[in-house]
C-alpha cells in the first residue's frame, strides 16, 4: 500500500525527470552514476505521455519500449551462427541509439514501459541493459540517453508482476498519482474544452477514479483528454446528445458520464459570454455552483480563442468583478496563467494597467 503523502504529482515528476536529464547532459562521463527513473502509477494518469511530451520541448529522441510486447532477443540481441560453424555473433536491434550515427540524436529518453507487465525473462533481458547501459560488448547506451521505466502497482487493477531486489535498487523510484490542480493547469495552456476543465474543476474527485466496472471505462486525465476531443468533434459534426452520451459513457463509464451530461446541459443555459466580454450584454453571474465553473473556463477560453485579447479587457474586468473574492481569484489565475503560456503580452499589460486593477488588488492576493 502507498501513503498518498508519497505520490507525487505528473507535473513534480516531469521536473525531476528534467533535473536528472541536466545532470546527465551537464557532466556525461558520469553517465553510469546517474541513477534512471522507475515511475510508478496507475493506468491512465498519462506516464508515458508526460515523459514523451518532456522529450518534445527539448527536442530530443525518444524510444518507447513496451517490454510486455516484446521477446529477450529484441533487447539483447540475435544469435546467429557463423558461417565457419565455429561460433556465434549476436546482432543487436538497429532500434538502440548510437553514438556517432547519422540520424541518431545526441541526447534522448529510452522508456521501458509497462516493465511490470513484462515476465521475469523479459526483466532479465533488460536487466543488463538498465543498470550497466550495455550489453556485453556488443552495444554502449550513448552518454546523452537517459533511461526511464514504467509500471503499474500490484493494486492499481492491472497486469502488474514483482519487480527483482536487484533490478527495483538500481533505479531511483517515484509514485505519481493524478492531481487535480496540477492536470487543471496543463488542460488550460494546452487548450482542452472548457466543459471538460469546467467539471473537472466543479468536481475534482471525478479526475480519477477505478471506481466501477474496469473493464470499461473509467475518468482518468487520458480518458478526459478523449472526452475533451470527442466534444469537439461532435460540435463540428453537430453530433446528437443521446449519442454524445453514448461515447462519453464509453470513456468514462456510466456514473460520471451521467454527471457530466447533466454538466453540460446546465452550462448551455448561462448567458452568451461572448458578447458579455464585448459589452453588447450586461454581465449575468449564475447562482448554481456548476454554471459559474462552467462560466469561468468559458471566459478564458473565449478570451484565448479571440484575435485581439486586449481589446476585451474592459468587458473582463466588468465580469471579474460581479464575482465574490474566491471566484475572482480563480479566474485571475487561469487568465494569468493562459496568457503567460502563450507570451501575449499585450493582454498581460492592458491587464495591469487596468483603471480597475487597484480595485482588484484590494480584493484578492496577486
Amino acid at each position: 500500500m502507498v501513503n498518498d503523502m508519497n505520490i507525487t504529482s505528473i507535473t513534480k515528476a516531469k521536473m525531476l525527470l528534467q533535473h536528472q536529464l541536466d545532470i546527465l547532459w551537464e557532466n556525461p562521463e558520469k553517465a553510469d552514476l546517474v541513477p534512471p527513473l522507475m515511475i510508478w502509477g496507475p493506468p491512465g494518469i498519462g506516464k508515458s505521455t508526460f515523459i514523451r511530451n518532456l522529450c518534445k520541448e527539448n527536442d530530443i529522441g525518444f524510444i518507447d519500449v513496451r517490454l510486455a510486447q516484446r521477446e529477450p532477443v529484441d533487447i539483447r540481441g540475435l544469435p546467429v551462427p557463423r558461417d565457419d560453424k565455429q561460433g556465434i555473433d549476436w546482432i543487436v536491434s538497429s532500434e538502440w541509439p548510437r553514438a556517432g550515427v547519422d540520424g541518431t540524436p545526441d541526447k534522448g529518453i529510452i522508456l521501458f514501459d509497462e516493465i511490470t507487465a513484462a515476465d521475469s525473462t523479459l526483466q532479465v533481458a533488460a536487466y543488463e541493459f538498465i543498470l550497466d547501459r550495455r550489453l556485453g560488448q556488443l552495444y554502449q547506451v550513448p552518454e546523452g540517453w537517459y533511461i526511464v521505466a514504467a509500471g503499474n502497482r500490484t493494486g492499481d487493477a492491472a497486469v502488474a508482476r514483482t519487480m527483482s531486489s536487484a533490478l527495483a535498487n538500481r533505479f531511483c523510484h517515484l509514485e505519481v498519482g493524478a492531481n487535480s490542480v496540477s492536470w487543471l493547469e496543463w488542460a488550460l495552456i494546452n487548450n482542452l474544452d472548457p466543459r471538460v476543465t469546467g467539471f473537472i474543476r466543479y468536481m475534482p474527485q471525478k479526475l480519477f477514479s477505478m471506481e466501477g466496472n474496469r473493464e470499461r471505462g473509467w475518468p482518468s486525465p487520458r480518458s478526459w483528454e478523449r472526452v475533451a476531443m470527442e466534444l469537439e468533434l461532435a460540435n463540428k459534426k453537430k453530433l446528437d446528445d443521446d449519442l454524445l452520451h453514448i461515447l462519453v459513457e464509453g470513456l468514462i463509464g456510466e456514473g460520471v458520464a451521467v454527471e457530466f451530461m447533466a454538466f453540460l446541459q446546465w452550462s448551455g443555459k448561462i448567458p452568451d459570454i461572448g458578447k458579455m466580454l464585448s459589452g453588447e450584454i450586461k454581465p449575468t453571474i449564475p447562482k448554481r455552483p456548476d454554471q459559474r465553473y462552467a462560466m469561468l473556463s468559458a471566459i478564458v477560453h473565449n478570451i484565448r480563442q479571440h484575435d485581439d485579447p486586449a481589446t476585451l479587457i474592459n468587458g473582463f474586468f466588468d465580469i471579474m468583478l460581479k464575482f465574490s473574492n474566491d471566484w475572482v481569484q480563480l479566474l485571475y489565475h487561469d487568465i494569468t496563467l493562459v496568457m503567460d503560456s502563450l507570451g501575449n503580452d499585450d493582454f498581460i499589460e492592458a491587464l495591469m494597467k487596468h483603471p480597475r486593477h487597484e480595485e482588484l488588488e484590494n480584493r484578492i492576493v496577486l
